[in-house]
């Protein structure tokens, strides 16, 4: 039997719902599964204390990069006391990193999202010089790239940018998520990458309705009748959600309550706000329920919280109507958890995941009358909608499992082992 390794995970966080935490997660578990060991390295985490680093000035949201970030975003110049920070913070992140390595004795490192998106400069600046001076075998995985956001493309740390997001480094592999990432990496860096999709583990379908979630109506004051549609997103302008409103206002269905799972986030409360009275004068029933809908399930002073799973098991319909999305996590919840789904045609739900084949219903940028009338047949005809729900399961059964995520990892994984040991 072959020996496993020990993984080292890199990244600014591993803590909460945010898809960059989830999906590590999910590659931890399927080397798991192979006697690989996984440490973690982050400026926040969740993580067994016992196989993780916390770092504080990894975590993006440290006053000190945060300083940072507020004088290099947004302006073409940089100061030199700025550059003075990044690089003492770089230096003293590096030295963290030699010590991580060493305590945990890790074979290869696997960096999350930490070396494409500038988030956090001098953790960047870090893992570069690190692995430029050790040659470490080096898995970076890139979720979000800083040329996708328009946030970052007015900054005065052009030099940063192409040194370390990404570097270009002998001992480093590259995985992006989507095909278009792929191809704008390649063009722009001119290295290759393998795409490793975003997974969930169909092998093992979801509980459904249980003993502690067959009160989640109930204690969230709907009624059994209620038609639930679940918008499963964090509460920011490129999820769409007046088109969610917009779409329940469109059934006339005083039943249809529009739930929404997630909070604002880092980005203010300016659009929760919008949204609210958005739905006030349209009439339509929206709840944010993201102070019952957590993490893990707990109960304190007889008041339950339910997790993402709960919410999912009850609700009758998900709209997902993004703008923009790097992959699309929510979508294949919906499948995983065999929900009919409203989406926005988004770039990457067009090149990637439309042409397997998944029966969902789409708008383009707007609702039409048909669109409204295709959710309405969904929520009233059962036999149809189980019927779609099931072969949505299938084929990301087929498509985005562990079972794909397995295979693009041995193929990484044993291009510095050399054995087939996953």
């Amino acid at each position: 039997m072959q020996q496993g390794h020990n993984i080292g995970f890199v990244g600014t966080r591993f803590a909460g719902t945010d898809g960059v935490s989830l999906e590590a997660s999910k590659w931890a578990n399927v080397l798991w599964d192979h006697r690989h060991t996984s440490y973690w390295f982050a400026g926040k985490l969740n993580t067994n204390p016992e196989v993780s680093m916390l770092e504080p000035h990894a975590y993006f949201g440290h006053p000190d990069i945060q300083w940072i970030n507020d004088r290099i975003f947004g302006r073409v110049n940089r100061d030199k006391e700025v550059t003075h920070r990044i690089y003492a913070l770089s230096e003293h992140l590096k030295r963290s990193l030699y010590d991580f390595v060493q305590r945990f004795e890790i074979e290869v490192l696997v960096v999350q999202n930490a070396l494409c998106i500038p988030m956090n400069v001098p953790l960047g600046l870090a893992i570069t010089t690190f692995i430029a001076e050790t040659n470490f075998p080096t898995i970076a995985h890139h979720h979000d790239f800083y040329w996708e956001r328009d946030r970052f493309s007015v900054n005065a740390i052009g030099d940063f940018l192409r040194m370390a997001f990404p570097p270009d480094l002998p001992s480093i592999q590259h995985a992006t998520i989507n095909s278009a990432a792929q191809r704008d990496f390649s063009h722009r860096c001119g290295a290759s990458s393998i795409l490793v999709p975003n997974v969930l583990d169909f092998e093992k379908p979801p509980v459904g309705i249980d003993d502690y979630n067959a009160d989640f109506r109930q204690q969230l004051g709907f009624e059994p009748d209620d038609i639930v549609f679940l918008q499963p997103t964090r509460i920011v302008p490129r999820k769409g959600i007046e088109h969610a409103i917009a779409l329940v206002a469109a059934l006339k269905n005083s039943k249809c309550k529009l739930v929404i799972t997630h909070e604002s986030g880092d980005e203010g409360d300016e659009y929760k706000n919008a949204l609210t009275e958005i739905a006030e004068h349209q009439g339509v029933d929206l709840r944010f329920l993201s102070d019952r809908i957590k993490e893990l399930r707990s109960e304190a002073d007889g008041v339950k919280s339910y997790d993402l799973a709960d919410a999912y098991a009850h609700a009758d319909f998900i709209t997902y109507p993004s703008i923009y999305e790097g992959f699309g996590n929510a979508l294949l919840e919906a499948f995983y958890y065999r929900k009919p789904v409203l989406v926005n045609r988004y770039s990457i739900f067009v090149t990637d995941i439309e042409p397997k084949g998944f029966e969902v219903i789409t708008m383009n940028g707007y609702l039409t009358r048909d669109v409204v009338e295709r959710v309405r047949k969904v929520i009233s005809d059962p036999v149809y909608r189980e019927q779609i729900v099931d072969n949505n399961y299938e084929l990301g059964k087929a498509f985005f499992s562990y079972a794909v995520l397995r295979r693009k990892l041995r193929a990484l994984i044993t291009h510095y082992t050399g054995a087939d040991n996953l």
